[in-house]
């Protein structure tokens, strides 16, 4: 129970904190979303993951409690499921804070929204932000990952198709993997 209020915490903070353009998608039934985060990893990781639905007051409820340190989640139309290092790492960069040093993962494999390559805090696209759409991938975030980011390209105007280092520079630069 401890566990799921602290999470329950934390996830609200994170999707709270979330560009309003994100946070306006509607929000769908426990269902719904159950079969939209089917694409977003593999069946296992979902299958024991703690599920985070928003409800029609904007709050976040867990709809489903994990034992696996996953969770899953569909925040402004982007299925995810993090690990606990990953959650972590998101709050950090909502709240603006320092990037945990540990090593996260995320799965996307539903693909995503569209986000600035280059301003961490971008809410939509502009001429100067390098707006990038990333198919099915996976992300690999944390200051811990800086090591492997070392042969992977770092441009402002990457290949959403290979692999790169997503918001390079700042204390939230993370690498995205496509897998397709």
């Amino acid at each position: 129970m401890k566990r799921a209020l602290g999470l329950l915490f934390l996830t609200s903070a994170i999707v709270g904190s979330i560009p309003l353009a994100y946070a306006q998608h509607a929000t769908a039934d426990d269902q719904e979303l159950m079969r939209k985060l089917r694409d977003a990893a593999p069946a296992h990781v979902l299958e024991h993951a703690t599920v985070m639905n928003t409800g029609h007051d904007g709050k976040m409820k867990v709809i489903q409690e994990g034992d696996n340190g996953w969770t899953c989640m569909d925040p402004g139309g982007a299925p995810m499921c993090a690990d606990k290092a990953a959650m972590e790492w998101v709050q950090a960069w909502q709240s603006k804070g320092p990037a945990p040093q540990k090593l996260g993962f995320i799965y996307m494999l539903s693909g995503d929204n569209g986000a600035s390559n280059t301003d961490p805090y971008a809410t939509k696209e502009s001429s100067d932000n390098n707006w990038i759409k990333t198919g099915s991938h996976v992300m690999i975030v944390g200051a811990e990952a800086r090591s492997m980011m070392q042969g992977y390209p770092r441009d402002a105007k990457a290949d959403p198709n290979r692999p790169y280092v997503m918001w390079p520079g700042t204390p939230y630069e993370h690498l995205m993997l496509p897998t397709k």
